[in-house]
């Protein structure tokens, strides 16, 4: 199935300059690098890990695709049309008890055949535990399971993001840049640092692990070793004063973010992971801006914003702080 397609590549850098304007910044500074538009089943920066995983697994003789994430992974959605698109099957595990409703990504995974598999509450850090116990189940049924860890935060899947900043280098035409994103379990923020180095990418912890930083300074130098790169020197750039009360908690900074975006480019944030990292541009200190080009990493996400957890929040009067 070499003609497989699961992404729409390269994906659009577009100038923000009504946004910029917003924050105080001149034209030309802004850029949004829209990976919400990578197509597969409402886009996100998952698929272009998951182009990847799954020439891996057709190329090693799996049938069935193995992952995990939060009740309303994008990752787990995405990873379920991609099996869909490969012909194989497809079983997700979610750290949360069944919902009661089945809504949003929820709804989309049920859309795609994917096998649910609800386990209940427990840190994000845990569920690769859990994904192995289900392939080694599979693997007691015969079947060939082909395991993905959570947010597809491996040295093969975050390498996609050493692709994305070529792509990014390619449309600038320099490097004097600095690329935001949400980080979450690493993976993009480590494969964009393997190729422009810690120095230029600024992740906005959006609380999915206890210790983001040893996750991203571990994929980073394993992205790197993987693509024949030099390892990037320094720390991992992480913010993490925007996960308010908690992974998937909204803040009154991340609802005025997406309203903010919505506003003056038309541009859908999702209340996890791409609000956050855009409250957190929006708080940095204008100094941080000013020097260099900013590029915004849109990661997708956008079900999350027809969920009915949000459905007030998002929809609420101007002045409104209540988080759902």
């Amino acid at each position: 199935m070499t003609d497989l397609i699961l992404a729409h590549l390269p994906t659009p850098l577009e100038r923000a300059d009504r946004l910029g304007a917003a924050l105080a910044l001149p034209p030309g500074r802004l850029w949004v690098k829209r990976d919400d538009c990578t197509g597969l089943a409402t886009g996100g920066n998952k698929v272009r890990k998951l182009r990847l995983f799954v020439a891996d697994a057709l190329a090693t003789g799996c049938d069935v695709l193995v992952t995990a994430g939060g009740p309303q992974s994008n990752h787990a959605r995405s990873t379920a049309a991609a099996a869909v698109k490969a012909g194989l099957d497809c079983v997700l595990a979610f750290n949360s008890e069944p919902p009661t409703r089945t809504e949003a990504n929820q709804l989309l995974d049920v859309m795609f055949g994917a096998e649910r598999r609800f386990v209940g509450p427990m840190a994000m850090d845990d569920l690769n535990a859990v994904v192995e116990l289900i392939a080694d189940e599979l693997r007691d049924q015969g079947r060939r399971p082909y395991v993905i860890p959570v947010g597809g935060s491996s040295a093969l899947g975050a390498s996609a993001y050493a692709t994305a900043a070529d792509e990014i280098l390619a449309d600038l035409g320099h490097d004097d840049l600095l690329v935001i994103t949400a980080s979450a379990s690493g993976g993009t923020q480590a494969g964009l640092a393997a190729r422009l180095g810690h120095d230029r990418v600024l992740g906005i912890d959006a609380g999915a692990l206890a210790d983001p930083a040893s996750a991203v300074r571990r994929l980073a130098i394993e992205v790197a070793e993987r693509l024949g790169l030099p390892a990037p020197s320094g720390e991992p750039r992480i913010v993490r004063d925007q996960i308010g009360d908690g992974y998937g908690a909204a803040t009154p900074a991340c609802l005025s973010a997406i309203r903010l975006a919505a506003r003056t480019e038309g541009l859908l944030l999702d209340p996890v992971y791409s609000g956050k990292a855009m409250a957190g541009l929006m708080a940095l200190p204008r100094s941080e801006l000013q020097a260099r080009a900013v590029v915004f990493l849109a990661t997708g996400g956008v079900p999350a914003l027809f969920g009915s957890r949000f459905e007030a929040w998002l929809s609420g009067p101007e002045h409104d702080r209540t988080t759902p």
